[in-house]
């Protein structure tokens, strides 16, 4: 998500974050005001009908499953840093359609890691994964910023694994992310909320600092997908964003959208990077629309 050039700031400004935003693990939002400049964290999880492990690639991907009895999928990808828990307001209303299948990326979460660097097309195999352990031949992928980035990849390397995808917050270079977010009191916050959250459920509790170096690293060179690329993709995609998103920059967004064939854009009115905990049911109004159009 990060240029490789601003790297080392980003590591202090980040970190610096971290210590700021500490106590978000009782505090219930961090307000500077408007509705948008609040981090409200989402809402609890829901009890999953079933949950299991996939040995992928060196690590143990964990996943928990809702509305089982559906026929479509629908895989949840969580951002950076964060885990299946990104999704607690959404996974309800897509259970009641649909198969909902949530899934901890590489490292975060409850899945465990490896010594292999972090990368897009390696956490899109574990999705893969995961989907063949369960016999899920396609899904839908609504994922948020390195989730949405995951699905970027697959939707360009294995399209035929997809029915659709609904990307928010995502990005498909470095230099689409605002200079500003290194400074940004809400995604410092952001970061702090994760520690937290990671040192609750994480097998390795307090491993946060080298594995969020992993991740910060890996945004230091990627997303690189090349409009050719975005341009080949088949994949019925809706490309959202807050429209006070800041973490990526809304031209960006905008032309991102325009290079895939088809896609809808979907700019979210009151809301930023954290859409999806901000404005719960515009957001998942539009993925239920999206998923139910023909």
């Amino acid at each position: 998500m990060r240029s490789a050039n601003r790297l080392p700031r980003v590591f202090g400004v980040l970190f610096a974050g971290l210590l700021a935003g500490a106590f978000l693990a009782t505090a219930p939002a961090i307000s500077a005001g408007d509705g948008w400049r609040t981090l409200t964290p989402p809402l609890p999880l829901p009890k999953p009908e079933s949950t299991g492990r996939v040995d992928a690639n060196g690590a143990s991907i964990y996943y928990a499953i809702y509305g089982s009895k559906n026929a479509d999928a629908v895989l949840l990808l969580h951002g950076g840093l964060g885990a299946m828990e990104d999704f607690g307001g959404q996974i309800g209303p897509l259970a009641a359609k649909y198969k909902v299948i949530a899934i901890d990326s590489r490292g975060h979460g409850r899945s465990t890691d490896d010594a292999k660097p972090y990368g897009y097309s390696l956490m899109a195999g574990d999705v893969m994964g995961v989907m063949d352990k369960l016999g899920v031949k396609k899904a839908a992928i609504v994922g948020w910023s390195d989730g949405g980035n995951i699905g970027l990849d697959m939707a360009i390397h294995n399209p035929g694994r997809l029915t659709k995808l609904f990307a928010l917050g995502a990005n498909y270079l470095t230099s689409g992310v605002r200079p500003t977010a290194f400074k940004d009191a809400i995604i410092g916050a952001y970061v702090g909320y994760t520690a937290a959250q990671y040192a609750k459920i994480s097998s390795t509790p307090k491993n946060f600092k080298a594995f969020s170096g992993k991740v910060f690293k890996m945004w230091g060179s990627q997303p690189a997908f090349t409009e050719k690329q975005l341009a080949g993709i088949k994949t019925p995609t809706t490309i959202a964003a807050g429209v006070y998103e800041e973490a990526i920059d809304e031209a960006h967004t905008k032309k991102m959208a325009s290079l895939i064939p088809g896609a809808k854009l979907l700019l979210i009115g009151n809301a930023s990077h954290f859409a999806h905990w901000q404005q719960v049911d515009a957001v998942n109004k539009a993925i239920l629309a999206f998923l139910a159009a023909k």
